[in-house]
C-alpha cells in the first residue's frame, strides 16, 4: 500500500445503501484502507461485519471497545473478555476508549477511568494498539498512561483525533505513542494544533477523519467521510514540507508499524 489510510472512522453511521458510493469516493481520494472503530463492546459483532465491505483495492479493518461516553450503559469490561474478542484477522486494534470530561458528569469519571485501564490491559494482553479518546481530560490521560507504563509495562497506543495541548502530546510521545490528526487541524483557529502537528516526529504521525464527524476544510459543516482524509493529510504534509505522495507513503508505513496485525 502506498495510498492513505484513515486510521479512525465510524462506518456504522453510514447506511448499506450509501456504502458503495462512499467507498468509491474513498478510492478516488487515494485511500488504500480504513479502520472502523467500535464505541460499544456489546456491538462488536456489527463492527466486525463492516469489514466485509473490503475490496481488493481497499482494505477495511476494525477496532472493538467502549467509548467513555457509553461506560455508564456498557459497564466496565474485563480485559480478558476484550482480548478474547480480537481473534479474527480483521480486528487490528482495541478501542476506542479513554476519558471524556466534556460529556461525562463528574460522578461517572471513576467508571471511565476503570474502563480505560481495562482497555489498556487488553492492549497489553493482545499487543494490539489502543485508540484513545481524550477530551478535556489531558492531565488524567497523561497520568494514567504514565502510571500504567511504569507499573505494568509498555503497550501500543495512539491518541486519536488529537486536539489536546502540547503537554499531553509530549507525554504520549515519550511513552512511545502515536498522534493521529483529524480535520480539526485544518480549521482556521487551530493554530496551536498545527504547531503541535508540525513538531511531531515524522515516524509517529497518523491521519484520520473520525467520520462522520469533524469534516475538514473545505468540507467543514458537511458530513465527513473516509475519503476526506486527503484534505487533512494535505495540511499536515505541508507542515512537514512533504509532497502528498511522500506523506502517504510515510504515514502508511507508520500505520503498519503500529497496527502490526493489519495485512
Amino acid at each position: 500500500m502506498t495510498g492513505l489510510i484513515d486510521t479512525h472512522c465510524h462506518l456504522d453511521h453510514f447506511s448499506t445503501e450509501e456504502m458503495p458510493a462512499l467507498l468509491d469516493r474513498a478510492r478516488e481520494f487515494g485511500l488504500d484502507g480504513m479502520v472502523t472503530i467500535g464505541t460499544r463492546l456489546s456491538r462488536q459483532t456489527e463492527q466486525k461485519a463492516l469489514t466485509k465491505y473490503a475490496r481488493p483495492d481497499l482494505a477495511i479493518w476494525c477496532a472493538i471497545g467502549t467509548h467513555p461516553d457509553h461506560v455508564d450503559e456498557e459497564g466496565i469490561p474485563e480485559a480478558e473478555t476484550i482480548a478474547a474478542l480480537t481473534e479474527e484477522p480483521e480486528v487490528i486494534a482495541i478501542g476506542e476508549s479513554g476519558l471524556d470530561y466534556f460529556h461525562g458528569a463528574e460522578e461517572i469519571r471513576p467508571t471511565q477511568q476503570a474502563s480505560f485501564r481495562a482497555h489498556i490491559h487488553a492492549a497489553r494482553l493482545t499487543g494490539l494498539p489502543l485508540a484513545i479518546h481524550a477530551r478535556q481530560a489531558d492531565e488524567d490521560i497523561a497520568a494514567i498512561l504514565t502510571e500504567e507504563t511504569e507499573e505494568r509495562g509498555a503497550f501500543p497506543f495512539l491518541l486519536h483525533c488529537f486536539a489536546s495541548g502540547p503537554d499531553l502530546a509530549k507525554a504520549a510521545l515519550e511513552l512511545g505513542g502515536y498522534l493521529s490528526f483529524s480535520g480539526i487541524v485544518t480549521f482556521p483557529r487551530s493554530t496551536e494544533l498545527r504547531e503541535i502537528a508540525a513538531s511531531v516526529p515524522k515516524d509517529r504521525l497518523l491521519v484520520e477523519t473520525d467520520s462522520p464527524f469533524l469534516a475538514p476544510v473545505p468540507r467543514r459543516g458537511k458530513r465527513n467521510e473516509p475519503g476526506y482524509t486527503a484534505y487533512t493529510a494535505g495540511v499536515v504534509a505541508d507542515l512537514h514540507g512533504l509532497e502528498p505522495a511522500a506523506f502517504a507513503e510515510m504515514t502508511t508505513a507508520n500505520f503498519h508499524r503500529l497496527f502490526t496485525k493489519a495485512a
